[in-house]
């Protein structure tokens, strides 16, 4: 069994930091915002809809105060808790490899290697992903307990991964492969009861000059975010939502949009899509975010520390990349992705969990290994994911303390996580105690029994006092990876 990092930042030690632009959510009133102290305990209000009891007692983020229609519009995703995220484009078909030599960043590469655009857009000539099979691809999800999936329709790169009258330079025009993998995997979703979302990088988009980010390929580079907006972002969008209509639109690196661009481009997409949810990348600068999105994200591969009262959104690799690298082959083990989904949940947050397929339409074996183990564990321990809401407790995750004369939030041993549901709380043991003895904070209602959910016939003793919960199991973990502990109310 893993061993999980004392401050529970294991992926921050690994991240992938391809993506440059990080989301600095300031000063918006839905956005992970001021933190209760240590023992301070939330209000009903900021936490009803979050737990089912009203003991937490650790700190929080951010306040959530949605209306009638948005709880309604976000309440699949918060049941879904775990999707899969896409990366897939011409960047695919390098496969990491520029003229023969080893290059860095996947999606990145044509930006941080700077490499001539013309010669980059020359891929598309050569992109024929002929071992493509949506249904395949759908059904791995299917495989992996995933109940949602966002694949990239347009990355910074600019190639359009379906068909679009916006812009000839889309795979159906561009290509010899004369097919939109958007449409047809979008199908394959419906037939399979999956959720469809879509990325699309709605600012930053390296083959227009008017567009943010491509500042070695334009002599003189100005560039005029408006125009790029008008021209190609906003009419591709209107296609997206139209032809697709996604449940969610992922937007990221908002350089150079203003809260007034960022209003009309959600504006644009709910007018197509209503029922649309937006995550908070479509802005990152100061002001009002109301009605521009719907949950907001963490870092790349950077989880938050604390509960978050404001629904959030995990986004990790499985290795190193995002984008299909031949050569990464340092890929986390299953221990540590199931720690990802289960720290995020416990934190009231989501699990966007990444593949990327190659150049020719194919899912890695390293890739189907892993999501097939992780399905396996979600089909006996899904009830403690699907549905829940965060943890009961709160101190797990650490407290606030004076380090070096300031005020700073101070990680805890991540050797246990905690989901509910109206009358249940889940433990998920994260690090099996050698004496099969683990100590919680007090749960103020009384436990009526404790089964393991993956033999319903182990012993487990409880005992509750006033200051803590003690539980005494089996020396032997009764699962592989993560063993929960179901204490009914």
């Amino acid at each position: 069994m893993l061993k999980y990092d004392v401050t529970h930042k294991a992926f921050r030690m690994n991240k992938v930091t391809m993506k440059t632009i990080r989301i600095f959510l300031v000063a918006l009133p839905l956005a992970v915002s001021a933190q209760q102290s240590a023992g301070q305990k939330a209000s009903a209000q900021g936490f009803s809809e979050m737990t089912t009891l009203e003991q937490f007692g650790g700190p929080s983020l951010g306040t959530y105060a949605p209306s009638l229609a948005e709880k309604k519009r976000i309440a699949w995703y918060q049941e879904a808790r775990f999707g899969m995220f896409i990366h897939w484009g011409l960047y695919s078909k390098m496969a990491g490899y520029w003229k023969g030599e080893k290059v860095y960043g996947g999606e990145w590469a044509l930006k941080l290697h700077k490499l001539p655009l013309e010669e980059y857009r020359e891929l598309a000539k050569e992109f024929n992903p002929l071992r493509f099979n949506a249904e395949e691809w759908v059904s791995v999800a299917k495989m992996a307990g995933m109940k949602y999936i966002v694949i990239t329709a347009k990355h910074h790169d600019g190639f359009a991964m379906f068909k679009s009258r916006a812009s000839a330079y889309n795979i159906v025009d561009a290509t010899p492969f004369q097919r939109d993998p958007i449409q047809e995997l979008k199908e394959a979703c419906d037939r399979q009861g999956i959720r469809f979302g879509i990325y699309y990088s709605h600012a930053q988009d390296w083959d227009e000059r008017d567009a943010y980010g491509n500042n070695w390929s334009f002599s003189g580079y100005q560039g005029d975010i408006d125009v790029y907006l008008e021209k190609k972002a906003l009419p591709q969008i209107r296609e997206i939502c139209e032809q697709y209509h996604p449940a969610i639109m992922w937007y990221d690196t908002p350089g150079g949009m203003t809260l007034e661009r960022a209003q009309h481009v959600a504006e644009v997409t709910r007018r197509s899509s209503p029922d649309v949810l937006i995550n908070s990348r479509i802005f990152s600068g100061p002001g009002s975010n109301v009605g521009l999105w719907d949950y907001t994200n963490g870092g790349d591969n950077e989880a938050f520390e604390q509960y978050s009262n404001v629904p959030w959104e995990l986004c990790g690799t499985m290795n190193q990349s995002w984008a299909y690298k031949k050569w990464d082959t340092d890929f986390r083990p299953v221990s540590e992705l199931l720690y990802h989904l289960i720290d995020a949940v416990s934190k009231n947050g989501n699990y966007l969990l990444n593949i990327g397929p190659d150049g020719e339409g194919e899912i890695s074996l390293a890739y189907t290994v892993r999501l097939r183990q992780i399905g396996k564990w979600l089909a006996v321990n899904g009830e403690a994911i699907y549905g829940c809401h965060g943890t009961a407790f709160g101190t797990e995750f650490g407290e606030y303390h004076q380090v070096d004369g300031k005020r700073k939030f101070v990680a805890a041993p991540a050797n246990w996580r905690c989901t509910t549901k109206p009358g249940e709380v889940y433990i998920h043991i994260l690090n099996w105690p050698e004496d099969g003895q683990l100590e919680l904070p007090a749960l103020k209602a009384k436990i009526k029994s404790a089964t393991f959910l993956a033999n319903a016939n182990a012993k487990i003793r409880v005992e509750q006092t006033r200051d803590r919960t003690i539980l005494t199991m089996p020396r032997k973990a009764p699962d592989e990876f993560v063993s929960i502990v179901k204490l009914s109310l």
